[in-house]
This record gives structure tokens, C-alpha cells and sequence, in this order.
């Protein structure tokens, strides 16, 4: 897979999360699958424009739908999901490593200049 594949799906994906309807359609569908009338029941908005978040979910991949009779359930897709916490991790782990090389410095300063005080 390209880099260049790689951050389109990160792209659509953090685009659709930045809006906070889209969250908490992801943050519900989280504890269960569910479908557009279920997700919709909580909100003010018609059903039509609930349905025009799940599509921008869909595709950017961060859920998909199934059949099963009458209904569509939405689901979670969890290989989406770890692709967004695992890009993130990266930063992290970067960010934490610089911080503990930072306490290192100031623990060895503090240390020297506790030395020399007495």
C-alpha cells in the first residue's frame, strides 16, 4: 500500500470526525450496531440528513453496512479505526520519548545543582 493511499484514508477519516454529529454517530455505534432510524432517534435532525453523515462515514471507511432482512445496520469498521489510533500513536510515542529525555536533563540538573549546594 502507498503512503500516498495511506493518507487519503486519513484525510476522509479525520475530515469526517471533525464534525460532532459524525462523533457521536461513531461514539453510538461504538457500544452496538445500529440502523439509520436508531441512530437518528437521539438527534433533531431528519432522518435524510442523519443518512448524509453515515454516507461521509462510510466513505471515508470508518463504517460500513450490512443487510439482514428489512434492515441495514451500520457498523463499525475497526481496521479504520486502528489505522487513525495507530498514525496517532506514532506522534505519541515520538512526544513521549521527548519528554522523558527532557525529565532525564532536568533530573541531572537538579541533581548537579544539589551537589554543588552543599
Amino acid at each position: 500500500m502507498q503512503d500516498t493511499d495511506v493518507e487519503h484514508r486519513l484525510d476522509r477519516a479525520f475530515l469526517a470526525l471533525a464534525d460532532p454529529v459524525r462523533r457521536r454517530l461513531v461514539a453510538r455505534l461504538s457500544r452496538s450496531s445500529a440502523t439509520v432510524n436508531e441512530l437518528a432517534e437521539p438527534f433533531t435532525m431528519s432522518k435524510q440528513a442523519i443518512s448524509k453523515h453515515i454516507q461521509v462515514l462510510e466513505k471515508a471507511g470508518l463504517i460500513t453496512r450490512t443487510r439482514d432482512g428489512q434492515r441495514r445496520p451500520c457498523h463499525l469498521a475497526p481496521a479504520a479505526l486502528e489505522e487513525l489510533t495507530s498514525w496517532i500513536d506514532g506522534y505519541r510515542l515520538v512526544a513521549e520519548a521527548r519528554f522523558r529525555a527532557l525529565d532525564h536533563v532536568l533530573a541531572s540538573m537538579k541533581a548537579a545543582d544539589s551537589h554543588d549546594s552543599v
